[in-house]
């Protein structure tokens, strides 16, 4: 059985053991010329750099195994020396730690995240894209690439969540996917809900967890709404059997639980995670654009910083 991972925000004192982690990780990497910059970091540093930005780091039996410096500046969060440990790579500790490096971006107050990737690399910048990230233009010795971060909206009560399907409807448009997660009760239903009444489909929009799936056509002349549940299917194979392909370009698809499931049925796509608060009623939601399709087109629900 293998560790679990714990992630938390970086502080000064973390400097020499990311350090440790940079090194280790960007020592791995085949030569390049001129070397990485990361080889020539000292505690210093990276001390600095946290002091005045921000770092994620990942943890495994109190052992740091990744981590990632973040640099903050007029809503653009650069992202610097992301590093994992050889022994612990391909086990999706990336992909962790930088969805949890861009939600805390987010909540900062950014609104965008770029980094540079080296063109010896192609590998790398595949992996970014893979993650929403798009070539932006030429950098030394690499590109930069971009991408928007998740919005965040607070959801106070039921109503709010049901307000903001209706105002999300309004940036949808035929061949959207939407893959939403979030534990029971959490507000996902409530949410399609609301993007149902935006959308004028024909209802009622309720939970499809007995039927997999619901169509509601639209009644006037914008797409309908397809309403996937996901919860009782085992994997994406099961998912693939509902034949969603025949309505995708016609409708907007929302598939509840559907983390893990859902992504291949687009590679431009909107994830919608759903987070209780300490409140009964209250959510945090954190909208993920992918793909080129999305970029820009949720700024109208960010929260102010």
């Amino acid at each position: 059985m293998e560790p679990e991972l714990t992630l938390r925000i970086a502080t000064p004192a973390d400097a020499a053991e990311m350090l440790r982690v940079i090194r280790a990780a960007f020592s791995a990497r085949r030569p390049v010329d001129p070397p990485a910059a990361a080889l020539s970091d000292g505690e210093a540093d990276i001390a600095l750099a946290l002091r005045e930005g921000a770092g994620i780091v990942v943890e495994s039996d109190g052992v740091m195994q990744a981590c990632v410096l973040l640099e903050i500046a007029d809503g653009v969060v650069t992202l610097r020396r992301v590093s994992v440990v050889p022994t612990v790579a391909g086990r999706g500790v990336a992909r962790s730690m930088i969805a949890s490096a861009l939600s805390v971006a987010a909540d900062l107050g950014a609104s965008r995240a770029k980094l540079v990737a080296r063109t010896e690399f192609p590998e790398l910048i595949s992996w970014w894209q893979e993650h929403g990230f798009n070539v932006l233009e030429p950098a030394p010795n690499g590109v930069w690439m971009g991408r928007d971060l998740p919005v965040v909206v607070d959801v106070p009560t039921a109503d709010d969540m049901r307000d903001l399907g209706r105002r999300l409807a309004g940036v949808l448009r035929a061949g959207d996917v939407l893959v939403a997660t979030g534990d029971l009760g959490a507000g996902k239903t409530t949410l399609t809900q609301g993007i149902g009444e935006g959308l004028d489909v024909e209802g009622p929009v309720i939970s499809p967890t007995f039927v997999i799936s619901r169509v509601h056509p639209a009644r006037g002349n914008g797409p309908g709404l397809v309403h996937v549940d996901a919860y009782r299917l085992g994997d994406a194979s099961e998912l693939a059997d509902i034949d969603l392909d025949a309505s995708l370009a016609d409708a907007v698809t929302l598939v509840e639980w559907g983390g893990g499931l859902a992504e291949w049925l687009a590679a431009d796509r909107l994830e919608i995670d759903i987070v209780r608060g300490l409140d009964s009623d209250e959510r945090t939601v954190y909208l993920t654009g992918v793909g080129e399709r999305w970029a820009g087109v949720l700024d109208t629900l960010r929260r102010p910083a």
